[in-house]
C-alpha cells in the first residue's frame, strides 16, 4: 500500500507539473515575446562543345559597396578582397613607367606545363631588341618586336593562346618556370630591367603582382616582388549591395514549397546553381519550365565528396531530355575545390539556400535549412553575372560528358522513405532594409568577419560543423565575446561530426569559463521536427542575418565557390532567430524556478513516505541497500541519449586535391 501511495504521489506531481510547464512555455511562442540569450538549457551548448545560350542581362554589370544610409556595416568600411584586384575582369591596366613582370604561371594544367608563360607590362611601343630573360640556369630572347601594355611571354605560343587572353609572344630559347619557386631576370642587353621572385606554384593558379605603383622607378632585387596566387579564371568580384526592400524567408523542412513556387512562376530565364541534385520533384519542375518556353541552365560540382550520387545518372538524363542545358564543374585544377552554392534565379527573383537540391534538402525529408527569396533585378543580375562566369568556366563539361565520364555511387540517404516533420515555422513575407550578395573565395571572409566585428549585443551561428577554434569567423566571434557581445552557437549532432563539435564545444567552453565570456555552445538533438542541422546561418544583433552556403571552415571560405546573403533588417532577423531559439531548446524545456521549487518538496515529501521499502512483486528490498539489478532496465543498459553512434570506417583528415572523392572527409572541411 506504501508503494502504491508513493507511486500515485509521484505520478500526481508529475502531471501536474507537465500540465502548468506547457502551458507556461507556450506563452513566449503565443505572445511573440522572445528575450536575446534565453536559452532553455544552459548547460547544452569541370570538354562538350554545349555553352549557354544566356539570355543576356541588362546589365551585366556589378554594383560594388558604397556607403548606404540606413544598412549597417557600410560607414566607413571597405570592400575587402581575398583575391588580387588585379585579377579582376573589369580591373583597369596599371600605368606603368617602367615594363614590368606582372603575373606568372608556371603551373597549368597541360602535359609537362607546355604552355606556362609569364605576363609582361610595358609602356607603349616599347623595344625589346636585345631583351633577355633568365632563370640563372638558361637563358631565352626575346623577338625584336615593338609592345605595347600586356603580352603573355612563353616558349610555346600556340599552346599559350588556349590559356590566357592576352596576346603569346614567343621567346627563342629554353625556359622553364619551375613549378617549386623560381626567380626570373630581366635584361636589356646588360642592364637588369626587372628581377621576380615566387614561391611553390599551386595547379592551375597564377601568381598577382602586388607591390607596384603608378609612376614606379625603383628596380626590384631578387625576393622583392610581392604577389599573390589566384586560380585561373576564378572570379574576383567585390561585394553587391541592393536596396531591396522585401522578401520570403523561410526554412526547411517546414517550407519546401518555397523552391518549388520559385520554379513554377519562372517566365522567361530560370537558372539553378548547386552541389548535388538527387530531387525527381525538382528535375521536373524544371523541364516543366523549359517545356513552356523558359530558358533553363543547370550547373553542379563534378566530383562532390564521396563521389556523385547514384539517382543524379537519370536526373542529368531526364533534364537533357527536356532541353535543360546541364554542366559540372570541378576536377584538376579547377577554378574552385568545390562549387558549393546552393541556388536559383528565376527572372527577377532570386533563391539563396543551404540545402542541396536533394530530397533530404529542398526536398524537406531531413535537414534543417535556412532559405530566403529576394525579389530584386539588380541582385539577379549580380547574381547571374556570377552564374554565368561559372557556368561558362574551361572546367566545365556537358551533362552528357559528365554521365558518360562519371562513376556514380550508392546514396543510402535518397533511398531513405520520405519523413513526416511536425511544421512550426512557416514562411513569412519580410520587409528588408537592403541585401549584399557576398561571394566565396572572392569577398565573403572579409565582409562576415566585418559584420562580426561590429556586433554590439548579440551573435547567434548555426553550423552543421565548424572547422576548429582557429577558423578566422570564430576567432572574431571570441573576440566579440571579449567585448561583452552574447555568443550563441548551435551546431549538428550527426555521427560524422559529433565527435569534433564535441571537441570544439568543450574547447570554446573552456574559453569561455576561463576568460568569464558569454559565449555558450550547444549541439542539438534530433526531433519531430528535423533530424539534423544542414543550416549555415548567423544572426548578428537581431538585425543582420547572414543565409546561404558557407560552412565555418577554411576550405568554405578560401576554396569553395559559396553564395552569401547578407539581409539587413528586423524582420527577417526576427523570423530566423524565433526558429534558432526553438532549435536551441530542442526537446528539452525547463521549469520556471518557483514551480520547479515546489514539485521538488512534492517529490522529496513523497519519497520520505516510502523511503525504506520498495516492493517488487513478493519480495521487499530496501532502498537503502538495493539490488544490483535496479541499475538495469529491461535487462539492458541505456545509453546516454546526446551519444549518437559514429562510423569507425577511418575517414581522412586532410583535403587532398588529387582526390576529389576523398576530400574533405573530416567534419571541419567536409562540404555539405
Amino acid at each position: 500500500m506504501r508503494i502504491r501511495a508513493l507511486l500515485v504521489a509521484v505520478l500526481v506531481c508529475c502531471l501536474f507539473a507537465s500540465v502548468i510547464a506547457t502551458a507556461l512555455i507556450d506563452i513566449p511562442s503565443m505572445i511573440g515575446d522572445r528575450q536575446p540569450g534565453v536559452d532553455a538549457d544552459s548547460k547544452s551548448l569541370e570538354d562538350g562543345s554545349e555553352r549557354m545560350q544566356t539570355a543576356t542581362p541588362t546589365d551585366t554589370s556589378v554594383q560594388t559597396a558604397t556607403p548606404s544610409d540606413g544598412i549597417p556595416g557600410f560607414e566607413n568600411t571597405t570592400s575587402a578582397l581575398a583575391c588580387p584586384k588585379h585579377a579582376r575582369a573589369d580591373g583597369e591596366p596599371r600605368i606603368l613607367d617602367k615594363p614590368r613582370i606582372v603575373e606568372l604561371y608556371p603551373n597549368p594544367t597541360t602535359y609537362e606545363n607546355v604552355g606556362e608563360f609569364f605576363v609582361l607590362e610595358t609602356p607603349p611601343e616599347t623595344s625589346l631588341e636585345n631583351w633577355t630573360v633568365t632563370d640563372g640556369h638558361t637563358t631565352a630572347t626575346f623577338p625584336n618586336e615593338t609592345v605595347s601594355d600586356r603580352v603573355a611571354v612563353t616558349t610555346d605560343a600556340n599552346e599559350t593562346a588556349t590559356l590566357t587572353d592576352d596576346s603569346p609572344l614567343e621567346l627563342d630559347g629554353h625556359l622553364r618556370l619551375a613549378t617549386d619557386g623560381d626567380s626570373l631576370e630581366l635584361r636589356n642587353g646588360s642592364e637588369r630591367i626587372d628581377t621576380v621572385s615566387y614561391d611553390d606554384a599551386p595547379l592551375a593558379e597564377r601568381w598577382y603582382r602586388s607591390d607596384l605603383e603608378e609612376g614606379n622607378t625603383d628596380n626590384p632585387t631578387a625576393g622583392e616582388s610581392q604577389g599573390k596566387w589566384w586560380p585561373r579564371d576564378a572570379t574576383c568580384l567585390e561585394r553587391t549591395t541592393t536596396d531591396a526592400d522585401e522578401a520570403t524567408a523561410f526554412v526547411l523542412p517546414d517550407s519546401p514549397d518555397i523552391p518549388l513556387e520559385t520554379i513554377r512562376d519562372a517566365e522567361n530565364r530560370l537558372v539553378v546553381a548547386g552541389y548535388t541534385f538527387t530531387s525527381e520533384t525538382i528535375a521536373a519542375e524544371l523541364v516543366k519550365a523549359s517545356e513552356r518556353g523558359v530558358d533553363v541552365d543547370v550547373l553542379l560540382e563534378s566530383g562532390p565528396v564521396g563521389g556523385t550520387p547514384e539517382p543524379t545518372e537519370s536526373i542529368l538524363e531526364s533534364l537533357e531530355d527536356g532541353d535543360v542545358n546541364v554542366r559540372a564543374t570541378g576536377g584538376e585544377g579547377a577554378r574552385y575545390q568545390f562549387h558549393h552554392p546552393k541556388y536559383a534565379i528565376a527572372d527577377d527573383t532570386v533563391l539563396v539556400t543551404s540545402e542541396n537540391w536533394k530530397p533530404s534538402g529542398l526536398g524537406g525529408d531531413s535537414s534543417r535549412g535556412w532559405g530566403i527569396t529576394v525579389e530584386d533585378r539588380e541582385l539577379a543580375t549580380a547574381l547571374e553575372t556570377v552564374f554565368i562566369a561559372d557556368f561558362e568556366g574551361w572546367d566545365t563539361k556537358s551533362g552528357a560528358s559528365h554521365r558518360e565520364n562519371t562513376t556514380f555511387v550508392d546514396d543510402e540517404t535518397d533511398e531513405r522513405g520520405q519523413t513526416e516533420f511536425t511544421s512550426e515555422h512557416r514562411a513569412e513575407a519580410v520587409d528588408v532594409d537592403g541585401v549584399e550578395l557576398l561571394l566565396a573565395p572572392d569577398n565573403a571572409q572579409e565582409r562576415v568577419r566585418e559584420l562580426l566585428a561590429e556586433a554590439e549585443d548579440e551573435i547567434l551561428v548555426k553550423q552543421a560543423s565548424i572547422g576548429g577554434s582557429g577558423v578566422s569567423l570564430v576567432e572574431e566571434t571570441v573576440d566579440a565575446a571579449r567585448r561583452g557581445v552574447e555568443v550563441r552557437i548551435l551546431l549538428d549532432s550527426s555521427w560524422y561530426v559529433e565527435d569534433d563539435n564535441a571537441e570544439l564545444k568543450a574547447s570554446l567552453e573552456r574559453t569561455a569559463a576561463d576568460e568569464e565570456l558569454p559565449l555558450e555552445v550547444s549541439l542539438v538533438e534530433p526531433g519531430d521536427r528535423f533530424e539534423k542541422i544542414h543550416a549555415k546561418g548567423v544572426i548578428i544583433d537581431d538585425e543582420t542575418t547572414l543565409v546561404g552556403s558557407l560552412n565555418w571552415n577554411d576550405n568554405s571560405l578560401e576554396n569553395n565557390r559559396e553564395v552569401v546573403l547578407a539581409v539587413h533588417g528586423e524582420e527577417p532577423a526576427a523570423y530566423y532567430r524565433a526558429v534558432f531559439d526553438d532549435d536551441w531548446q530542442g526537446e528539452s524545456w525547463s521549469l520556471p524556478v518557483g514551480l520547479s521549487l515546489g514539485v521538488i518538496v512534492a517529490l522529496i515529501v513523497a519519497a520520505l513516505v516510502g523511503h525504506r521499502y520498495i516492493t517488487f512483486g513478493d519480495r521487499e528490498v530496501s532502498a537503502v541497500g538495493k539490488s544490483d539489478n535496479s541499475s538495469r532496465r529491461s535487462g539492458t543498459e541505456q545509453p546516454s541519449e546526446d551519444i549518437a553512434q559514429r562510423n569507425d570506417s577511418g575517414e581522412s583528415d586532410s583535403v587532398s586535391p588529387a582526390d576529389r572523392d576523398d576530400t574533405a572527409k573530416r567534419s571541419g572541411d567536409r562540404p555539405e
